[in-house]
Order: C-alpha cells, then structure tokens, then sequence
C-alpha cells in the first residue's frame, strides 16, 4: 500500500503563490506518474496536472497553464505544484494521486491523498 500525504495549502490573496507538496510513503514506486486534481465546493473533482515518472512529459489543464508547475523528485518520493498568480477560482481542496501506469490526465489513478485546502481571497 502507498500513503500520500499534501501539505502546503493555505490562504492567500489573489496573486500570491503556494506550494504544495506530496509526499509517498510506503510501497512506494518510482516509476509510476503522479498527477494533481481538485475539487471546489458543489463542483466535481477535476484534473490540474500530472506528470511522468521520470518528469520528462507533463500535462496542465488550461485553465492553470502558465501559472502552475508541476515537479517530482523521487530520491524523497515527493511530487510538487508550484502555484502562482493564484486566483479565487483556484480555491478548492488540492489532491495528489499515484499510479503504476503512464501518466494520464483521467482519474485513473490507484492511490489518493486526503487532500489539502487551498482558499484565495479577492
């Protein structure tokens, strides 16, 4: 079994930055992806970015591109997302996932987080 655990959320006004980290514990895996998702109040959980076992490919969905960055270091199984010029629709609950396979934008992921909060104010 695989342990993820996310830190780093907090609140932050509008155009601050944060960022998050996961840590895997564990049976833990080196070459499997790593993705972030999210999920805000009354709204289904959606994709933000993911990123390959070795780091060399990486997905953003549109609405983070160019403000979010996504990065792994797997000597300390940690998986991070820089967030930057944060905005209120950024607010949600942020989580970290881990699968086996190659990296993916679906919810196809074997192992999951308890999530971390993420509020930007106006």
């Amino acid at each position: 079994q695989v342990q993820l655990v996310e830190s780093g959320g907090g609140l932050v006004q509008a155009g601050g930055s944060l960022r998050l980290s996961c840590a895997a514990s564990g049976r833990t895996f080196s070459n499997g992806a790593k993705g972030w998702f999210r999920q805000a109040p009354g709204k289904e959980r959606e994709f933000v970015a993911a990123i390959s076992w070795n780091g060399g490919t990486t997905y953003y969905a549109d609405s983070v591109k160019g403000r979010f960055t996504i990065s792994r270091d797997n000597a300390v199984n940690t998986v991070y997302l820089q967030m930057t010029s944060l905005k209120p629709e950024d607010t949600a609950v942020y989580y970290c996932a881990a699968r086996r396979g190659v990296v993916t934008t679906m919810e196809a992921y074997d192992y999951w987080g308890q999530g971390t909060q993420v509020t930007v104010s106006s």
